[in-house]
């Protein structure tokens, strides 16, 4: 499915509780966050009852049949040559952090399902439906294990291994299974000398969680948190929909879903909303992996089908759309908290376009930059971006049970840019947003293109002008940095954020192209309040954003950061001269990429597609100290 999806993508960038395996209490499983939260002043209502449930599906069900006899009846009114009526104008009305992480996150403390992770001694890789692990102990680089990435007697065809997070000496595998059902969720053992083994496998039915920028996981200490979207339809029984888990075994049946979902978990908004697609149950699913359990607990919410979801410290947000173009005025904004507590929704206005259009400050605000028009972030979604641009910032005890509106007075209009490929992003007290390339061919900026700048709390805002577009957003101490494309040449803009914002200095690397596109691509080491070291995979100049689903990155490039003057490093590139056959099985499109910077315990590596290469700096300088190949079958030092 993914792979016939990607044909549509081409297109369309040319024209612009998992739960258990039994029934797990609220009070299985502790609070991920006890403290500190902001409850809500009303929350939304659960299903009393099955049967409560079931009359609630019984008459959405007639509700949108006449609704589809309706639209059946104006069509055949405009094939008689009425006008169709026009579409109405759309108004937009702390965690611990880890010092040794490998992941470029969203919120210190709230890690995010990845292609490699540490474990004691050990990276730990996810490649192309396999586990890998190399031991960087006693200065070492070295392949230690591979296993595949999912049960012995499973067939893996059609099956997409995404995701990897560690808790403890459980690695969890996060993947999305269209012959079996749904997100399949993989728990390996791994051993302080860093060997794999498998240990079991769940199916939770769900529809696809894949977004082009999202990742469906997440872990807060040694809770697993992820989020599963399930498309309801008044043609067929509600129950054959509902959220269900089986524990894989050979010959397993589709029979041996058991539904996990009781009525009493289900929540529904305190106002009507429509949709002639559907409506969604938006789950979010909490596992506890201490001590080797799987313990788990879902809650869900009814809402429209569009979606985006972010995940803060001690909550999870969806915020759901209408997909019906004359109804995109409104939508349903949820709060869940990962306390247990019951979720809390408001009515909302226009649609964010990721995960980084939102931030829960410290302030105990809310802070949402919206678009007019929008579907939400599943598939490509986020990557076509349309309307008017507003932010929304409301308190957090605001939310209550659906049937409040946010006032238009909460909406800030903001300056709408140039382009479609939008990039967004919270860093310290400001919002920066902008356009750029994004997945399709590097765009040539006719003379400049703009950056907006917007101080959220106190509403001052700022534009500045660049010579390249806006491709990456991403936090440096206090400041930021911005990537993007002149179309020929890849450029680094320092941004200094302050009552002033200025642009500082600009690296520009001549003939190339980012070699990712995912947040994780990236990261930034500090070693002082303003020095610090960033990498980011790179490509041959003018290569198209989409290609990295298929191509390696040709090297990391490492720039120095003294007081937002950059200056480059060096780089550690790949050898593809060397690559060889793995006979890939599963997962064999590089949706999630494949090349990373990694700083790690005073070394730094690159991990490029099956090499991972350690570089030394010396004398300002980086240079290559060795490298290994860990493909299977072919896991050795080159030197």
């Amino acid at each position: 499915m993914k792979t016939f999806l990607l044909l549509t993508l081409s297109a369309v960038l040319s024209t612009s509780g998992l739960l258990a395996c039994t029934m797990a209490t609220t009070d299985t499983i502790p609070p991920v966050s006890a403290s500190g939260l902001i409850p809500a002043t009303r929350t939304m209502k659960a299903f009393g009852s099955e049967e409560e449930l079931a009359r609630y599906f019984r008459e959405w069900a007639e509700s949108q049949k006449r609704r589809e006899r309706g639209m059946q009846k104006s069509m055949e009114a405009d094939s008689a040559g009425n006008a169709a009526p026009a579409a109405t104008t759309e108004s937009l009305a702390k965690a611990k952090s880890d010092d040794e992480s490998v992941t470029n996150v969203q919120h210190a403390g709230v890690d995010e399902g990845g292609i490699v992770k540490v474990h004691g001694n050990h990276l730990v890789v996810l490649r192309r439906g396999r586990l890998f692990t190399v031991a960087i102990g006693d200065n070492a680089l070295k392949p230690i294990s591979a296993v595949d990435a999912f049960a012995p007697d499973i067939d893996p065809r059609s099956t997409w291994y995404d995701e990897m997070l560690i808790s403890g000496n459980t690695v969890v595998v996060i993947g999305y299974s269209y012959q079996r059902g749904g997100t399949e969720i993989g728990l390996f053992d791994i051993t302080d000398e860093g060997q794999v083994s498998y240990r079991s496998t769940y199916h939770l039915r769900s529809n696809d969680y894949y977004s082009s920028r999202n990742y469906a996981s997440r872990l807060i200490g040694n809770k697993l948190i992820f989020y599963s979207p399930q498309y309801l339809y008044y043609g067929s029984p509600y129950q054959s929909f509902f959220p269900a888990v089986r524990k894989w075994h050979k010959d397993a049946t589709a029979e041996e879903f058991q539904r996990i979902l009781p009525a009493t978990r289900v929540y529904k908004p305190q106002t009507e909303f429509k949709n002639a697609y559907g409506i969604a149950l938006h789950t979010v699913t909490t596992c506890d992996l201490s001590n080797g359990g799987f313990d788990c607990q879902a809650t869900s919410v009814l809402g429209p089908l569009g979606h985006v979801f972010y995940v803060s410290p001690d909550s999870v947000y969806v915020w759901t759309s209408m997909w019906n173009p004359e109804e995109r005025t409104s939508g349903l904004l949820f709060r869940m908290p990962l306390d247990g507590s019951g979720p809390s929704a408001l009515t909302v206005s226009g649609t964010p376009i990721d995960q980084f259009s939102f931030l829960q400050g410290e302030d105990q605000y809310l802070n949402v930059l919206v678009h007019s028009r929008g579907q939400g972030d599943g598939m490509w979604a986020a990557e076509v971006v349309t309307g008017d641009v507003a932010l929304m910032r409301i308190p957090l005890v605001t939310f209550s049970d659906g049937s409040q509106m946010v006032p238009a007075s909460s909406y800030r209009k903001l300056p709408k840019p140039e382009g479609y490929t939008f990039q967004n992003r919270f860093v310290g007290n400001h919002l920066i947003y902008g356009t750029g390339s994004g997945w399709g061919l590097p765009t040539k900026q006719a003379e400049q293109s703009n950056l907006f700048i917007v101080e959220y709390a106190r509403g001052n805002s700022h534009q500045l002008t660049l010579p390249h577009g806006v491709d990456r957003i991403e936090q440096m101490g206090s400041d930021a940095v911005i990537v993007g494309t002149d179309g020929k040449n890849l450029h680094f803009s320092s941004l200094r954020l302050g009552p002033w914002p200025e642009i500082v200095s600009r690296y520009t690397r001549k003939e190339a192209s980012q070699g990712e596109l995912r947040s994780h691509g990236f990261f930034y080491k500090p070693d002082g309040d303003e020095t610090g070291t960033l990498g980011l995979p790179i490509s041959l100049p003018g290569r198209a954003g989409y290609k990295h689903l298929f191509q390696n990155s040709a090297a990391i490039l490492f720039l120095r950061n003294d007081s937002l003057q950059f200056r480059e490093v060096g780089e550690l590139g790949s050898q593809p001269e060397r690559a060889v056959d793995d006979q890939c099985r599963a997962s064999c499109i590089d949706w999630y990429g494949n090349a990373r910077p990694l700083f790690l315990r005073g070394r730094v590596f690159a991990l490029l597609g099956y090499e991972i290469v350690e570089g030394t700096i010396d004398d300002g300088r980086m240079h290559e100290l060795r490298r290994i190949n860990y493909a299977p079958g072919r896991q050795y030092a080159l030197r």
